[in-house]
C-alpha cells in the first residue's frame, strides 16, 4: 500500500517571532534573540516534537529603519547563525540546523567552509539557505554606496551556488586514508583543484575541509520572484516562500515543481514549505483572542517601518488614515511588495490598519484549535499546496509549546508526521538523495 504523503515542518527561529509586538507579551521571554539559554530550551522541544530543521534566519544591517522605529523592534540583535547553530549542534542529536548566508556579501570559499564544518560538527544536519538579500542597508556595510539591482544579484547567486557545491566536492569521499605506517594521510587522486573563473567569481580551492558528511548540505531557497524562482528549481532542494492563500500555493507549487519537470530533476527532490504564522487555543475564540491581544503591542512606529521595509519604500509620510498610495518599484524584494499592496487593495485598508497588519505579521496565518490548524495543514498537503511548512510562532515559550504539546500530536494521529525520526541526517527527514561528488564518481562494482 502507498504510504501516506508525510507533511514536513522547520521552526522559523530569527527573529523568535516575525511579530513586532512578540518581545512585549506579558508572557514572553523579551531577550529570546539573544539569549542562549532560552534559544536551547526551544530546539530540543523542537527536536522532541520532531521537527525536520531549526531555521535561523540573518540580518546584514541594524540601521533599516529610523531610530524611532528601530528602538521598538526585537529583531536589532541577534547571534550570528553558524555560531548559534554550532553550539545547538551540542545539545541536540537529530534536528536539522538551516541557517542563512547572503550570495551578495560573502565569499562562496567562506560559506562553503562555514557550512561544511556545521554538517561534520552537527553529524550531517546542516542546511544552507541561499539568499540574495533583499535588504538595500545591507549594502552600505559592504563597501557599496547602493543596492546591487535584483536581477544581478540573482545572476551572481547561481555561479556562487555552483562554486560552493564544487568546494565542497574538492575531496573525495574516501581522500582520507590516515595510513600510519606508510606514512600517507591523504590520496592526493582524490583531491579536485577547482580553479574556477567565472563572470563574478576567480576561486583557485581545495576547500580545506573534508567532503561534508551529506555530500552538500541541504540547500534551500527563498526567493519567490520569476528570478527566485528559477534560480530554486535549479539548485534548491527545499524552498520556504510567502503564500498568504491556498490557491496563490498551488500555483506556485505547480509552477516551481514543472520547472524541476523541464530541468529533469525528480520532483520530489524539491520540498516547498511555505511559512506559517501559528495561533493556538483551546478554541476559535480563545485562538482569535490571543491573536487580538498580541496584534496590540505593534506600536504605529513599529508596524509602519515594518510596511516601509515590505513596500521598498519610505511610506512614513503618508497620512496615516488615508489610502496607500501608488509605490515606486524598487530593488527590494518584489514579492512582498505586491503581497502588501494586493491586500491594500483587496481589503481597502487604510495605511494605519495595513502597518497593524504588516507590523504583526501580512502572511499565511492559522488561527485556531489544535485539529483546525492540523486540518489546513492537510489540506495543504493533500492538495499541493505546500510538501510542509515552516512555523512561526506568535511568541516565546508559551507559542512554540502550544504547538509542539497540541498540533503536532493531532498531525501524528491523522499519521502526517513522523513519530520518530527514521534517519540521522537532515537529508534523511527531507527524504533527500546524497549528492554524487562532480569529480569523483561512483563507479559500479558491477
Amino acid at each position: 500500500m502507498k504510504r501516506q504523503r508525510q507533511l514536513h515542518l522547520g521552526a522559523f527561529m530569527r527573529p523568535v517571532s516575525l511579530h513586532t509586538g512578540a518581545w512585549r507579551h506579558p508572557d514572553a521571554w523579551p531577550d529570546a534573540n539573544f539569549n542562549l539559554t532560552h534559544l536551547r530550551r526551544c530546539i530540543q522541544t523542537l527536536e522532541r516534537a520532531r521537527f525536520d530543521a531549526f531555521f535561523m534566519a540573518d540580518h546584514l544591517a541594524v540601521l533599516n529603519m529610523p531610530i524611532e522605529s528601530l528602538k521598538r523592534s526585537h529583531t536589532v540583535t541577534s547571534f550570528e547563525p553558524l555560531t548559534l547553530l554550532s553550539a545547538l549542534a551540542m545539545v541536540t542529536e537529530r534536528i536539522g540546523l538551516v541557517a542563512t548566508a547572503s550570495t551578495t556579501f560573502e565569499a562562496p570559499y567562506h560559506v562553503a567552509r562555514r557550512f561544511a564544518s556545521l554538517d561534520h560538527l552537527s553529524g550531517g544536519r546542516a542546511g544552507w539557505n541561499l539568499v540574495t538579500t533583499s535588504n538595500p542597508d545591507a549594502a552600505l556595510n559592504f563597501g557599496l554606496d547602493e543596492h546591487v539591482e535584483h536581477d544581478a544579484r540573482y545572476h551572481r547567486a547561481r555561479e556562487f551556488f555552483d562554486v560552493v557545491t564544487d568546494l565542497w566536492d574538492s575531496w573525495a569521499d574516501d581522500a582520507f586514508v590516515r595510513d600510519a605506517e606508510s606514512g600517507l594521510y591523504f590520496d592526493p587522486q582524490k583531491l579536485h583543484v577547482l580553479s574556477h573563473k567565472g563572470e563574478h567569481f576567480s576561486v583557485r580551492g581545495p576547500l580545506n575541509i573534508a567532503r561534508p558528511l551529506q555530500g552538500w548540505p541541504v540547500v534551500v531557497q527563498a526567493g519567490s520572484s520569476e528570478a527566485g524562482r528559477q534560480l530554486a528549481a535549479e539548485t534548491a532542494e527545499a524552498v520556504f516562500t510567502a503564500q498568504s492563500s491556498l490557491d496563490a500555493a498551488k500555483r506556485f507549487y505547480a509552477d516551481v515543481k514543472g520547472r524541476l519537470d523541464a530541468l529533469g530533476r525528480q520532483r520530489d527532490h524539491l520540498k516547498i514549505l511555505p511559512g506559517a504564522f501559528v495561533v493556538v487555543g483551546d478554541s476559535l475564540e480563545q485562538a482569535r483572542e490571543k491573536r487580538e491581544r498580541l496584534d496590540s503591542f505593534v506600536h504605529y512606529d513599529s508596524g509602519i517601518a515594518s510596511l516601509s521595509i515590505a513596500l521598498g519604500h519610505d511610506v512614513s509620510g503618508l497620512e496615516p488614515d488615508g489610502p496607500l498610495a501608488e509605490i515606486p518599484e524598487s530593488n527590494a524584494s518584489r514579492t512582498s511588495r505586491q503581497r502588501v499592496i494586493e491586500m491594500a487593495q483587496t481589503e481597502g485598508l487604510t495605511v494605519r490598519q495595513l502597518a497593524q497588519r504588516v507590523g504583526g505579521y501580512s502572511g499565511l496565518q492559522m488561527t485556531g484549535t489544535p485539529e483546525m490548524i492540523a486540518d489546513e495543514m492537510e489540506q495543504w498537503l493533500v492538495e499541493e499546496g505546500s510538501d510542509g511548512f515552516n512555523v512561526m510562532f506568535p511568541y516565546l515559550p508559551d507559542g512554540l509549546d502550544d504547538f509542539a504539546q497540541k498540533v503536532v500530536p493531532e498531525l501524528q494521529r491523522r499519521g502526517i508526521f513522523r513519530r520518530e525520526y527514521e534517519g540521522t541526517t537532515l537529508r534523511d527527514h527531507l527524504g533527500l538523495p546524497r549528492p554524487d561528488n562532480r569529480f569523483f564518481p561512483v563507479r559500479d562494482a558491477t
